[in-house]
């Protein structure tokens, strides 16, 4: 059997809240809920399984291969949404996004703080190298 990545736990103050947000704004099935989670999957059936935590949140960093369409669908719900945006991930370029690799590409956070990144292109494919 191949090895694919199947979900990870991601910790969130309002679990219901945050997994609407993201598969809202980028455009995927509703949640499911399943036991303690919110369970959001990827076109590929990957999950991000949002559960509640009162603990301090540690920010983590995902990030989403689109296509072309699916850019431009999900900046627009990002613009619409008023949220902010950069082109890098140390967020010293907002309002921007990049062209890595000949591709585009944006960072922007969800509700707790967890950085969401989404890119046309696989890094490396166009030979960017930074």
């Amino acid at each position: 059997m191949p090895i694919d990545f199947n979900h990870t736990i991601v910790p969130a103050r309002d679990s219901k809240a945050s997994a609407k947000l993201v598969t809202d704004v980028l455009g995927l099935s509703a949640p499911r809920h399943w036991g303690p989670f919110q369970m959001v999957t990827t076109a590929n059936g990957a999950n991000l399984d949002y559960k509640d935590s009162q603990a301090d949140i540690p920010r983590q960093h995902y990030a989403f291969l689109v296509g072309e369409d699916e850019f431009d669908a999900i900046f627009k719900r990002i613009r619409d949404r008023k949220l902010t945006y950069w082109a890098d991930p140390s967020q010293q370029r907002a309002g921007e996004i990049n062209n890595h690799d000949g591709g585009r590409g944006l960072y922007f956070e969800e509700l707790n703080g967890h950085l969401l990144e989404i890119i046309t292109r696989p890094y490396g494919s166009g030979g960017w190298n930074p």
